[in-house]
């Protein structure tokens, strides 16, 4: 139920005021910095929670799983990154509860299992991954947040029954993702973004680099309509909800691209790297190859969890 109703004027003068404390996280390629104004969809979908009185709702998918290449990651599990990254959005509620006090709240909507099979993860290793950050959240006691994914919509089925559930249901068409990106620099800079990720991520590829590219521009495209799909989905689960993203979105888009930890570019995430400290106590996330030059490991409940620079 609603806690309160809220003028119209303190309904807007609060939700610039929520939307100001997500600008300094705002995960772009854009150069100019931008004011609350310019976000009229995330402003609308903020006041409609204001208005009741209700708690802000943010959506976020991501947190997939590991990459597959252990030049870049320590494991399969979730490691310090992810511990930074959940405690970060989980104080950035809290800083939300401080000028507003119903809060705030980020549904993690955990997508590994929508696109395992094109990234070459297998689903035991996703579903661990999903199940260590439940746990995670718990043990750091990350109130604030929640974790859905696929087993919440679909339960038991088989994981490749679920895959083609979904991309059947709610998946654009090929041929209109290529005119897409054919057309719009956007759709192209992500289109891009994700088949670097997918040749970084391959650790195994035994023929030319070329042929490498050209097999993972083609997986991307999948990717990306799976991304899509599951993106409709979530809209579908939680209507009201304030969507955020882990790539990069332009100042105005209907998404609003949050960056997690400092990273040397806009498309680095916790699960493609390894977060190493650094002497001065500030966190980087950056591939396992590099950390380990720079640092040494540092282990956590006897697994692997992050770099300490020498």
């Amino acid at each position: 139920m609603p806690l309160t109703t809220t003028s119209p004027t303190r309904t807007t003068s609060i939700s610039a005021a929520i939307l100001n404390l997500l600008l300094p996280w705002h995960r772009t390629t854009d150069r100019a910095p931008a004011t609350a104004q310019e976000f009229p969809h995330q402003l609308r979908r903020i006041a409609d929670f204001v208005r009741q009185g209700a708690p802000v709702v943010f959506t976020l998918p991501g947190f997939p799983c590991k990459s597959p290449n252990p030049a870049k990651v320590l494991g399969h599990l979730p490691d310090r990154g992810e511990r930074l990254s959940l405690s970060f959005l989980n104080a950035l509620c809290g800083d939300i509860e401080r000028l507003y006090p119903p809060g705030a709240q980020v549904i993690i909507c955990s997508d590994g299992h929508v696109f395992g099979d094109l990234i070459h993860v297998s689903d035991a290793h996703i579903d661990a991954y999903a199940d260590e950050l439940r746990i995670q959240i718990g043990r750091l006691s990350l109130s604030r947040l929640s974790v859905f994914d696929l087993r919440d919509v679909l339960g038991d089925l088989p994981h490749a029954i679920k895959r083609a559930h979904v991309h059947a249901r709610h998946a654009p068409a090929l041929n209109a993702l290529r005119a897409e990106i054919r057309a719009d620099a956007q759709a192209l800079a992500l289109y891009r973004g994700i088949t670097r990720f997918l040749v970084e991520d391959t650790a195994d590829w035994t023929g030319t680099r070329s042929a490498l590219q050209r097999v993972c521009r083609q997986r991307a495209y999948g990717v990306i309509q799976r991304s899509r799909a599951w993106g409709d989905l979530i809209a579908e689960q939680h209507p009201h909800a304030v969507r955020l993203s882990i790539h990069p979105q332009p100042v105005g888009a209907p998404k609003f691209g949050i960056r997690l930890l400092n990273a040397p570019d806009a498309w680095t995430t916790p699960w493609h790297s390894v977060a190493l400290r650094r002497r001065d106590l500030s966190w980087s996330l950056m591939p396992r190859h590099t950390a380990r030059c720079m640092g040494h490991l540092v282990e956590r409940g006897g697994r692997p969890s992050h770099y300490e620079e020498r």
